[in-house]
């Protein structure tokens, strides 16, 4: 394994009833003043707001509301967010939601304490801000992102046709209860899912000599989603699989399938860009390219994919080019059964396909994709853009 040091920053409450019982616990690390900072107002619709507000009260906290983070959150949207939390006094940041407003929560928090601009110190290397984030913790509506359980925000900037990471603030706490997801629709439960596979896939593939702690236990969170995946589809409202899958999203994103190894994430890469563009799902980006980028690098770590077939899909072949293209058919055959698109022209986009999906914006895409040189196969902006094609 390579060097690592390796610091949880993130107390986990999981289970059902836990906002309820432990929450006003958690508080006090947020300071008197906590911005509630949500999205669409679904938690206000099924109680889960109701039931924050009354720890906070029970706890004498004063607290002001942030709603209106989008699915894909954008610069201007935190940096709105970060105004409102300094000329109000906030203490604290509370994100109520899923990893769009985790993220978001993450750079208002960081923001709100800092002068210098987060964006350009971190993307152009301007001034670099130097205090610490407010206090940020977090409460998850929708599981896939494991935003929960790291410091690191994904956000759009528009104006620069810009989709990619900032480093900001992990969260002191994350509440994980199955039944802030129970009014969530189906089709997100499922995308959010496919997030948390790709995230451990990405992470495995990365490139490394020999198998590790951290490839052994990728392969074990990995096989857990799957099997959680397929009992969702199976029923919706299982409340094990449920659970199970908002811990595999943790454990995806929490740091310990990374630690003493590199890692792949090209085709969160590619996608970040296809979302900068197209304002798609994620989870429903994602499903689309990944079967398509595997088929591009299986032959450079047949090894690791011939793995992955066999302990995530149980696929046993001796021929390891064989089992690596069955595991390949099997992660298509699951991205169907549970109804996600499998081509870009099937995304919910802010437009329609056609007019967003021409050849010039798919080239502008791919040109503009962080390249990672530690996957099974550096690629060329020439290939994403190949890849972007074939997904169509």
């Amino acid at each position: 394994m390579e060097n690592f040091i390796y610091e949880y920053p993130t107390k986990v409450f999981l289970g059902e009833g836990m906002v309820e019982k432990h929450l006003a616990e958690a508080l006090p690390v947020l300071g008197n003043k906590v911005m509630i900072v949500y999205g669409g107002g679904s938690c206000k619709r099924n109680g889960t707001f109701d039931e924050v507000v009354s720890a906070l009260t029970a706890g004498g906290k004063e607290y002001i509301e942030f709603p209106g983070i989008m699915p894909n959150p954008t610069y201007k949207k935190v940096l709105e967010g970060a105004e409102k939390a300094r000329e109000e006094g906030v203490t604290g940041i509370l994100a109520l939601g899923g990893g769009s407003v985790i993220d978001a929560s993450k750079i208002i928090a960081f923001q709100a304490a800092n002068e210098a601009d987060v964006w350009n110190a971190q993307i152009h290397h301007t001034g670099s801000p130097d205090k610490p984030a407010l206090p940020l913790g977090a409460i998850v509506t929708v599981s896939g992102t494991g935003s929960e359980m790291n410091g690191g925000a994904v956000i759009t900037n528009e104006t620069e046709n810009v989709k990619t990471g900032l480093f900001a603030a992990a969260p002191l706490f994350a509440f994980l209860d199955y039944r802030f997801m129970e009014t969530v629709p189906r089709r997100q439960v499922l995308s959010g899912a496919f997030d948390t596979l790709s995230h451990a896939m990405e992470t495995y593939l990365g490139s490394s000599l020999a198998m590790n702690p951290s490839d052994d236990i990728a392969l074990g969170v990995m096989r857990n989603t799957v099997d959680n995946i397929r009992s969702i589809i199976d029923d919706i409202h299982d409340k094990e699989a449920r659970s199970n899958l908002m811990w595999d999203s943790a454990m995806a994103e929490n740091g310990i399938l990374k630690v003493g190894r590199l890692m792949d994430f090209e085709v969160h890469q590619i996608e970040h860009q296809l979302g900068a563009y197209t304002d798609c799902n994620h989870g429903e980006g994602l499903a689309v390219l990944e079967p398509v980028y595997c088929r591009h690098v299986y032959m450079h770590a047949l090894g690791k994919f011939a793995r992955f077939a066999k302990y995530v899909f149980d696929i046993e072949c001796a021929d390891e080019k064989e089992a690596a293209e069955k595991g390949i058919d099997a992660l298509e055959s699951l991205i169907a059964d549970m109804g996600l698109p499998h081509k870009l022209s099937e995304l919910r986009m802010k437009d329609s396909a056609e007019n967003l999906l021409t050849d010039e914006t798919l080239r502008a895409i791919a040109d503009s994709t962080n390249i990672f040189t530690h996957g099974p196969k550096t690629l060329t902006h020439d290939e994403i853009y190949e890849i972007l094609k074939e997904s169509l």
